[in-house]
């Protein structure tokens, strides 16, 4: 009986997915192929041209090693990174909540847990790319395997134009989303949208792996408290950086 209570446990674990698997995908292939390059075609005719492959076994090496680490940070690292992103919050559990780009709901369920009378509230466009098994049936699974289905919203809207109200969090979070707008101004937006619905006295944490320099540029344009906070090297891969935002 407790063998089958166990496996009923594991098999409902909720599942937050692989991130960018065609990118962890992309760069195994690459290992094995510059890896089977160099041992068995270490010496390459063109012409009348030799060419050395046999060094690119440190490539293949590389590419090996950050497939590892990416995985490494899906399976274990995001959840360390979560903890330290919420555990910058000094929460009383009334909150109004939003995870900008919640993905399967990692910092929104996270952010439930910890509330008592608030909401977390989860957005996102969920691109396939970014996660394995992105979109919203899966984020209300695993918070209903979290048990915070009743204190959890999703919604499906874009970081860029947010129909909430001015000033309508006291907390919102995004992590490794922001970089997915691809132009410069487009991210400003952003970070102006999230400034507009931050609650006076609420606080905003921008984590990324890219442009988070950038990102603090915008909100101290805006005319908020910002405190630039470094990657965690251990945890995140690629190193994951995060903007501290006040209100």
């Amino acid at each position: 009986m407790t063998n089958i209570n166990q496996a009923t446990q594991f098999a409902s674990k909720a599942k937050y997915g692989i991130d960018a698997p065609g990118v962890i995908r992309n760069l195994a292939l690459a290992a094995v192929a510059l890896c089977i390059i160099s041992i068995f075609f270490p010496l390459i005719k063109i012409g009348s041209v030799d060419i050395d492959a046999s060094g690119l076994i440190w490539s293949g090496c590389g590419c090996g090693l950050g497939a590892v680490l990416m995985l490494a940070y899906s399976l274990w690292g995001k959840f360390k990174h979560r903890d330290r992103m919420l555990n910058l919050i000094s929460w009383t559990g009334n909150e109004q909540v939003l995870d900008v780009g919640t993905g399967k709901g990692l910092l929104m369920i996270g952010a439930a847990k910890r509330l008592t009378t608030g909401k977390s509230i989860g957005i996102d466009i969920w691109n396939a790319e970014d996660l394995t098994g992105n979109n919203v049936e899966n984020a209300l699974q695993n918070a209903e395997l979290e048990g915070v289905r009743g204190k959890v919203e999703i919604l499906n809207e874009n970081a860029m134009e947010m129909s909430f109200a001015d000033e309508s969090f006291d907390v919102i979070l995004t992590n490794m989303c922001l970089h997915n707008i691809y132009n410069k101004e487009g991210r400003k937006t952003a970070c102006k949208e999230i400034s507009r619905i931050l609650k006076n006295g609420g606080t905003a944490i921008v984590a990324d792996w890219r442009h988070v320099r950038e990102y603090k540029s915008n909100f101290d344009e805006f005319g908020l408290h910002t405190k630039l906070l470094p990657a965690n090297y251990l945890t995140t891969f690629p190193a994951v950086g995060m903007v501290l935002v006040k209100k």
